[in-house]
């Protein structure tokens, strides 16, 4: 059996392990959190180094790509710098793939290609992909990376305008101490609901489950929720603030969907190559495995 191993920054409370079985390959794969701890991931990536077909980080992406180029992330880059032998992923190559593809992917399960007035992303800068094809379904489409991350309280209009801000912002991001770079929930996910305007003037909400969960508002009702890894409870969680459809980026698995840092891991210890893969090559796998997102209706 082919073992994938994520290493994630995140809490430990959403670690799960299952085995998936692609064209009659098994393998094994496994979240491990570390809850924010870096020296920890370091070491479990030390450890982990040549036991492990794939190792994939979690939380944190060690690249962020646009237009063409990978802007490297110096503090995520130190959590692996002791790996010498077994390939290291992050998922922002699959994130290319199956987000740029969300609504193609999904055309069956929802019926056609929809079409949204207004979507927000709450955090868009590692996932251009996702903008891309956000952008081809809504009349707007309104980012949030600047209230979010550095609470500046201006919204960013346009995918135009967005990619001519990351192209400002990315080479001094990626100087950031990891304090600065974590996602919402690495240590506990309390609700802090922020900006409250733009996730009410919104029928697609489409981004990180974290930023989904500390910071929108209690009532959902209505809209369509584009995002990553889901668990259970965080199914059930959208469910109660009234979410219409949620559309998960990737496969379920025992009720669980995993980041794509996981699933790229999981696909490139299938594929057996012994190094990461190219974007062609994913996106054949998601063609050849029949790799679609997850549609569930929570609410009428």
């Amino acid at each position: 059996m082919k073992r994938a191993v994520s290493v994630s920054l995140g809490r430990p409370a959403r670690d799960k392990r299952v085995v998936a079985t692609f064209k009659g390959v098994q393998v094994s794969i496994e979240r491990i959190g570390t809850g924010g701890d870096e020296k920890k991931a370091r070491r479990l990536f030390a450890e982990l180094d040549g036991k492990v077909d794939v190792l994939a980080v979690g939380g944190i992406d060690l690249y962020v790509y646009l237009d063409g180029r990978d802007y490297p992330i110096r503090a995520a880059l130190k959590l692996v710098q002791d790996v010498h032998q077994t390939p290291v992923v992050d998922g922002r190559v699959l994130k290319r793939t199956m987000e740029r593809r969300v609504f193609e992917l999904a055309a069956p399960a929802l019926g056609g290609i929809p079409h949204f007035r207004r979507a927000f992303i709450p955090f868009g800068t590692d996932r251009i992909g996702m903008a891309e094809a956000v952008t081809e379904v809504a009349d707007e489409v309104v980012i949030g990376d600047l209230m979010f991350v550095f609470g500046i309280p201006i919204a960013v209009h346009g995918l135009d305008r967005f990619r001519k801000l990351a192209r400002i912002l990315l080479p001094a991001v990626g100087y950031l101490p990891m304090s600065m770079l974590l996602p919402p929930g690495t240590k506990e996910e309390t609700h802090q609901p922020k900006f409250h305007r733009y996730w009410m003037e919104a029928d697609l909400i489409a981004g990180d489950m974290h930023y989904i969960h500390k910071y929108s508002p209690d009532d959902l009702t209505g809209k369509t929720v584009i995002t990553n890894t889901t668990t259970p409870e965080n199914i059930e969680l959208l469910r109660a603030r009234g979410v219409s459809k949620v559309i998960t980026m990737m496969p379920r698995y025992e009720g669980r969907s995993f980041g794509t840092n996981v699933m790229e891991a999981a696909l490139t210890a299938y594929a057996g190559k012994g190094r990461p893969l190219t974007e062609a090559e994913l996106d054949a796998l998601v063609d050849e495995l029949d790799l679609r997102p997850s549609v569930e209706q929570l609410n009428d």
